[in-house]
């Protein structure tokens, strides 16, 4: 009888085992559907930034600090906004999905085009009057001239955003994002070949390169409307109605407390990036610094896979209903990111000393940046790790309790002691990395124990209380009535 009893245990534990890996690999295709088009979309975007920097920064250095200025301060400003505002969307379409509320999916992000067009255009001054928007920062003359011609040039791609962002997030939450993904590749390589053209080849300069640019992204929008009123999206496109202008303060307050959360983090790199402006040869420090951002942000790409995963997987579990389904996808995602986080450590603190000769010709700035090779190397570590718990809130909609962390995490640790590093430790460039670090460090560690103390159950009965509060009845003649609660 023992001994019976010891093969059942035993034949128990190896049934769990095989349930265990059938849910690893069944959680893991679905991780792949979402994330590889999510990954590839990110990457090919980033790398028309990238792309577009290594021309400029083989016209001159200062074409090249000027192109980082903008991105990072202005683009990365009005990109936090913006995308920051767009995460409700993620967060409704991915819960109403969940939960076969697939008519809402189109209505939520035709009010989302209404919000985002109205920040955008209070947004544009910014770019109009970037000359002395930059020299109030405290940049110098030269930095700061060039940098306003750049900004004109920015003006499509801040309009652009709009679409960007909130047909990702409809398709994405549908699971159907293989379409962007593809459509940014194709784009990708398209601006690659003009750039070459109009700035190599014909030496058009700044109109060349930002013109190949903007002409690459707005073919991917132009593909992806095609898409969804083509008739590839029939559950949750039902066409344009009146319907997206109501409710908007509603919609109005959950994109603000998403926007607050992101640009919190996006802008924590541009405020770093601007005290490096201070430092004694600013040119060479900021384009260091700011080859050294774009090479942990386009790594970041592939952790904002994981986030898009992490975001679509938990409010599409929460949206049914499923609390257990939730934890386990969340566990996979983390394991997931924290393993392709290792591979990109250990190939850059191989790499570290040659990398930076991809974006500059100068041999001063290519010093500088191998300086900063372990600690880029930590930092991209690190960055697999807290985009996929931002993807949990997200899914959740926990971007209020984010914003939180993000302001101690970022604005109380990184910032102060990367100050402290550079100028009084006097560490420069390095000391304001090692400052970042930490603070992202911090927001790791925060997040982290916030996902694992989660009653995930409470959890699906918030996201059910919302998804109620904000549904529209789908009627015969397809036109929608508000639904008392």
């Amino acid at each position: 009888m023992e001994e019976n009893g010891v093969q059942d245990r035993l034949l128990g534990s190896e049934n769990q085992e095989e349930d265990l890996k059938r849910r690893v690999l069944a959680e893991l295709k679905i991780l792949r559907r979402i994330a590889f088009p999510a990954i590839l979309t990110r990457i090919s975007f980033f790398g028309l930034l990238i792309v577009t920097q290594s021309f400029m920064g083989h016209i001159s250095e200062v074409d090249l600090s000027a192109f980082a200025l903008v991105q990072v301060l202005l683009m990365r400003f009005t990109n936090g906004v913006l995308l920051g505002m767009a995460c409700s969307l993620e967060t409704l379409c991915g819960q109403a999905f969940g939960a076969k509320q697939y008519h809402m999916m189109g209505i939520y992000m035709q009010r989302s085009w209404v919000v985002l067009t109205a920040t955008s255009l209070i947004l544009l001054p910014f770019f109009v009057f970037a000359t002395p928007f930059l020299k109030l920062l405290g940049q110098n003359d030269e930095l700061s001239e060039r940098g306003g011609v750049i900004a004109l040039w920015f003006i499509p791609i801040l309009f652009f955003f709009i679409f960007n962002f909130t047909l990702q997030m409809f398709l994405q939450a549908q699971l159907k994002n293989a379409i962007i993904g593809w459509l940014s590749a194709g784009t990708f390589v398209l601006h690659v070949i003009l750039s070459w053209v109009t700035v190599d080849k014909l030496n058009w300069g700044i109109p060349g390169a930002m013109g190949s640019m903007i002409l690459s992204c707005w073919l991917t929008i132009i593909g992806e409307l095609a898409y969804v009123f083509g008739g590839w999206c029939p559950q949750t496109w039902g066409g344009f109605s009146m319907k997206a202008f109501s409710e908007l303060w509603a919609v109005v307050k959950l994109s603000v407390s998403s926007g607050v959360m992101l640009c919190l983090e996006l802008w924590y790199n541009s405020v770093l990036l601007v005290f490096a402006g201070f430092m004694k040869d600013a040119v060479i420090s900021i384009a260091a610094f700011s080859i050294c951002l774009n090479i942990t942000a386009w790594v970041l790409m592939i952790s904002f896979g994981f986030l898009t995963a992490a975001s679509v997987r938990v409010s599409n579990e929460l949206g049914r209903g499923n609390a257990k389904a939730t934890k386990f996808a969340i566990k996979v995602v983390f394991c997931t990111s924290l393993a392709i986080g290792f591979l990109f450590f250990t190939v850059l603190l191989s790499m570290g000393n040659a990398i930076s000769y991809a974006f500059t010709s100068s041999v001063a700035v290519a010093k500088v940046v191998s300086k900063l090779s372990l600690l880029l190397s930590i930092t991209v570590l690190l960055n697999s790790i807290q985009p996929v718990f931002n993807g949990v809130a997200i899914g959740a909609g926990w971007q209020n309790i984010c914003a939180y962390v993000n302001i101690v995490c970022y604005y109380v640790i990184g910032i102060p002691l990367g100050l402290i590093l550079a100028y009084v430790a006097d560490l420069e460039v390095n000391g304001i990395w090692i400052g970042m670090t930490c603070g992202i460090a911090a927001q790791s560690i925060a997040l982290l124990f916030i996902t694992a103390r989660t009653n995930w159950d409470q959890q699906v009965v918030n996201a059910s209380a919302r998804l109620d509060g904000w549904l529209l009845r789908e009627t015969d003649n397809n036109t929608s009535t508000a639904q008392n609660v």
